[in-house]
């Protein structure tokens, strides 16, 4: 995510993002994201969309037992603990200044038999793929990461790199702008898109997407 502070005076129904905590039962465990809006901005509060991802993923509508994953734009790293807590080996990921942050709710909410099956990495997107498999990842998940139109084709460059033709994308989502529906539409271009699930209470959509093969493949 990207690393935006903010100040005190933000709308009123943001106020639950300066909390210095959230609190979640995903997997059962019962976990406690710390948050810190005033330091990290967007990148360390609980957004609804990791919140519909999780409960997603709880659904067990995608196997996650013995699978390689990775989280883009991890921020406190919900989505990636619980993931991990499903039973995948996960590498979650952000930019440089939110890796301590990250490094630390992963320790705080996982169990010691846990701890060995994630690791805190940077990535910002575009930037030093070499250090990543290329098509080395079962599942690549994002929540509420498609909003700043400049990082599109890094973000795509990235989601190409780590998966293959195996690999799923899944995506949790507003769609709140015109440039949200752009971003969809460069996404189509090299991946198979569908709607999986939407939650209308919170209006989050998440979308699987699979690499279209190659034209060279055709």
């Amino acid at each position: 995510m990207a690393l935006v502070p903010y100040t005190e005076n933000s709308l009123p129904a943001l106020s639950k993002l300066h909390n210095s905590s959230a609190q979640f039962h995903f997997a059962n465990h019962n976990l406690s994201l710390a948050q810190d809006w005033k330091k990290l901005g967007v990148a360390a509060v609980v957004w609804d969309a990791a919140v519909v991802m999780c409960m997603y993923l709880e659904l067990g509508q995608v196997e996650l037992k013995g699978k390689t994953v990775i989280e883009l734009g991890a921020g406190t790293g919900l989505v990636g603990i619980v993931a991990a807590l499903l039973g995948a080996t996960v590498t979650i990921t952000d930019r440089e200044p939110a890796l301590e942050f990250l490094a630390a709710n992963v320790k705080a909410n996982l169990p010691a038999d846990r701890q060995g099956s994630v690791v805190v990495s940077e990535l910002a997107w575009g930037e030093g793929l070499e250090r990543y498999p290329a098509g080395g990842f079962d599942l690549v998940l994002g929540a509420d990461i498609v909003y700043l139109e400049d990082t599109f084709v890094p973000l795509l460059r990235t989601m190409e790199h780590l998966c293959s033709d195996a690999s799923a994308v899944l995506l949790a989502c507003k769609i709140r702008y015109e440039r949200d529906t752009d971003f969809l539409s460069m996404l189509k271009q090299r991946f198979r898109v569908e709607e999986v699930y939407y939650e209308s209470q919170r209006d989050i959509h998440i979308y699987k997407a699979v690499k279209l093969p190659s034209k060279r493949d055709l």
